[in-house]
């Protein structure tokens, strides 16, 4: 009967050393931020700006399905990269590379990873807004940006993101409301006030969007927009 049941050893103290707890560090900075992903790619990226403009832009036009959900956040997404790219850049050359290659501790890859970020959304933010979370923070205004918390600058960030696509989204509403107007006092000169302005103008809103090569304007001067 003893010969049937197998012989199980556990051995301890005979891991890999230093390697091993190297390559379990790595797997788990993967994983956590793989986690907190989303929230950096909402509050530290230009994503925000690029993906409610687009929908400013879908809902000026009257066209509320197209184009779809996917599109829009496929677009925003790649566009976010466009413009991160040059801070992406400096991040993989002086944090991930080096930690990968085991040349500096996880604490200064993420201090270096944290700079370019930083000094992207400081471009990005109005002083009205940093000086406005600083006061709640009761904080004093630093002398450098490597001085500047992550808790004040990126609600700085944030307020100002939202504020710059209400302005880009306003001015591309602007000419779509006056197409609306305009057939709507037709409509009404006409005595067709059964017919919906809404379905009418849509027709116009398209052909001017199209003759104007309105995407070329707004992805230019929406990349075009951030410092």
């Amino acid at each position: 009967m003893n010969n049937l049941v197998p012989q199980i050893s556990i051995a301890i103290g005979q891991g890999g050393g230093s390697g091993e707890i190297a390559g379990a560090m790595k797997i788990f900075m993967f994983m956590t931020f793989l986690s907190i992903g989303p929230a950096i790619l909402l509050t530290m990226t230009s994503f925000t700006r690029i993906v409610i403009v687009l929908s400013f832009l879908r809902q000026a036009m009257g066209v509320s399905q197209s184009p779809p959900n996917q599109v829009i956040i496929g677009i925003a997404l790649f566009l976010t990269f466009f413009v991160m790219a040059p801070a992406l850049k400096q991040i993989n050359e002086t944090s991930v590379k080096p930690f990968l290659e085991e040349k500096i501790s996880p604490e200064i890859a993420l201090e270096n990873a944290t700079k370019p970020i930083k000094n992207f959304m400081y471009q990005q933010t109005r002083k009205k807004d940093l000086e406005l979370m600083l006061k709640l923070a009761k904080e004093d205004v630093p002398s450098t940006i490597e001085n500047l918390s992550l808790k004040v600058l990126i609600p700085s960030f944030v307020l100002s993101e939202l504020k710059t696509a209400f302005e880009i989204g306003f001015l591309i509403y602007l000419p779509f409301v006056l197409i609306d107007m305009v057939v709507s006092m037709i409509l009404l000169t006409m005595g067709m006030m059964v017919l919906p302005p809404v379905m009418i103008s849509l027709p116009f809103k398209l052909m001017l969007f199209v003759l104007v090569d309105g995407w070329n304007l707004v992805v230019g001067s929406l990349v075009g927009s951030f410092r």
